[in-house]
C-alpha cells in the first residue's frame, strides 16, 4: 500500500473480494511506554469501520494482543466475535457454525459482545497435529528478499511455564510448553530458505527451554544445511556451552537476553528462576560463541529502590552486551501477580479490565529513577530507551 491511503486500500480490497467473514488480528494494544503511552485500538477501530462500510459480513478478532483482553477489546472495537488464544480449532468451529447459521456462544474460546464463552479455549497438546505456515501458501511474503532489517518470524513452541510476575504470555498461550516436531520444523524452515528467506526470528518465548528440544532443533537445522541467520529470545537459565555451540553452529547470530534486573531481591519479586551469576555465566558463554546479545532492564516494579537500580546498572555495565534496552514503569496485565499486587496496594480497582494502559511504579520513585537512568544512558550509545 506504499503511497496509498491504507484505509482506502482496505475498503477497496474488502469490497472487491466480497468475503463471507473478515478476520482482524490484533498484535499489540499499546506501546508499553509509561511516560507517553500510545493506545493502538482507535486505529484498529477505524480499520474495522472501513470493513463495515465495505461489507456486511461478520468480523472476527484474534491475535496476541486481543487475547489478553478478549471481552474488553471486543466490546471496545465493536466486532462481532473474538477468539482468545489458539485459533485453529475455535476459528474453524466458528466458520462452520456461521455457515449453518448456528449459535456460536457454546464454542470454546469464542467471545461475543458482552458474552464470554461458556468453555475456555481449547489448546492443542501436540502442535505437530497442526500445519506450520509456509511462505506464499499461508503467508503473503514480501517480494524483496534482500531487505537487511527484515526478520521473518517463526514459532516452534507454544506456552511458557515460567510465570513471571508481570508477564501476559500464559494468558495468550498457556503455561504448558508444546513444540512442533524438530524434524518437521526444520523441514518447514528449509522451504523458507528455498524461497530466499534466510533471516529468521524464533519468537518462542524461551528458545532454550526445554534444553533437549532446543538442542534437537539446532541439530536438525544443521543436518539440513539451511545456512540460516537467526535470532531468538533466551531465558537466562539452564544454558551451557554445548547448547550455545549448537545454536551458533545452526546459525544463531544474536538474541534477546531478558534478565530484567541485576538485583537478587528484584529478580525474586519478579519470580525469576535465575540469579545475576547465572546471567553473567551465560552471557560469557554466548560471547565465546560469537552470539550478539541485547540485554533488558525493567525498572520500577515492587520492591524497587534506588539501591536496587544502582545494582542493576552496575550489573549491566559488567556484561559484554551489544545493546541494552531500559524500560521505566511496568505495564500491568490481567491475571498476573503484578495486577494482584497493584490491587492490594490500592493502585488499581479490582474491576479495572486494564485495556487502557496502566503501569506499576513504586510510589515516589519515578522522578529520581528517570533522571538516573537518563544520566546513565547518555554516554552509552548502545543503550535503547
Amino acid at each position: 500500500v506504499s503511497g496509498l491511503a491504507p484505509h482506502k486500500v482496505i475498503g477497496t480490497a474488502v469490497a472487491d473480494f466480497s468475503p463471507d467473514v473478515i478476520g482482524i488480528s490484533v498484535r499489540n494494544i499499546d506501546d508499553q511506554n509509561m511516560a507517553h503511552p500510545k493506545f493502538f485500538l482507535p486505529e484498529v477501530r477505524h480499520i474495522l469501520q472501513c470493513c463495515r462500510e465495505s461489507s456486511p459480513s461478520p468480523i472476527v478478532l484474534g491475535g496476541a494482543g486481543y487475547s489478553i483482553f478478549p471481552q474488553a477489546a471486543l466490546d471496545y472495537l465493536g466486532a462481532d466475535f473474538g477468539i482468545q488464544g489458539e485459533g485453529e480449532y475455535a476459528f474453524a468451529a466458528l466458520l462452520a457454525c456461521l455457515g449453518e447459521k448456528g449459535d456460536a456462544s457454546g464454542i470454546p474460546g469464542v467471545y461475543l459482545r458482552s458474552h464470554a464463552p461458556s468453555h475456555p479455549t481449547r489448546s492443542f497438546q501436540n502442535p505437530s497435529d497442526l500445519p506450520l505456515p509456509l511462505p506464499d501458501r499461508h503467508l503473503p511474503m514480501p517480494h524483496c528478499t534482500e531487505i537487511p532489517d527484515l526478520w521473518v518470524p517463526f514459532q516452534s513452541r507454544r506456552g511458557c511455564p515460567m510465570d513471571c510476575a508481570y508477564c501476559s504470555t500464559a494468558t495468550i498461550e498457556g503455561h504448558t510448553l508444546r513444540g512442533h516436531n524438530p524434524v518437521r520444523a526444520a523441514a518447514t524452515l528449509s522451504q523458507y530458505a528455498s524461497a530466499g528467506w534466510n533471516q529468521l526470528y524464533f519468537v518462542d518465548n524461551t528458545f532454550n527451554l526445554p534444553g533437549g528440544y532446543a538442542a534437537a532443533l539446532c541439530r536438525e537445522i544443521m543436518r539440513a544445511r539451511l545456512n540460516l541467520n537467526w535470532r531468538c529470545i533466551l531465558y537466562p537459565w539452564k544454558v551451557d556451552d554445548t547448547l550455545a555451540d549448537a545454536m551458533a553452529m545452526a546459525g544463531c547470530t544474536e538474541l534477546s537476553l531478558g534478565f530484567e534486573s541485576g538485583s537478587r531481591k528484584i529478580l525474586s519479586q519478579m519470580n525469576k528462576r535465575y540469579t545475576p551469576e547465572d546471567v553473567r555465566r551465560i552471557s560469557q558463554i554466548l560471547t565465546k560463541h560469537g552470539i550478539r546479545q541485547t540485554g533488558f532492564l525493567l525498572f520500577g516494579g515492587p520492591g524497587e529502590t534506588m539501591e536496587t537500580v544502582e545494582e542493576s546498572l552496575d550489573f549491566a555495565d559488567s556484561l559484554d552486551l551489544d545493546a541494552i534496552q531500559v524500560t521505566v514503569g511496568i505495564r500491568i496485565y490481567p491475571h498476573t501477580r503484578l495486577a494482584q499486587t497493584a490491587v492490594a496496594e490500592g493502585i488499581l480497582q479490582p474491576d479495572d479490565d486494564l485495556l487502557f494502559p496502566r503501569f506499576y511504579m513504586v510510589k515516589g520513585l519515578e522522578e529520581p529513577l528517570r533522571k538516573r537512568v537518563a544520566d546513565w544512558a547518555q554516554p552509552r550509545p548502545h543503550c535503547i530507551m
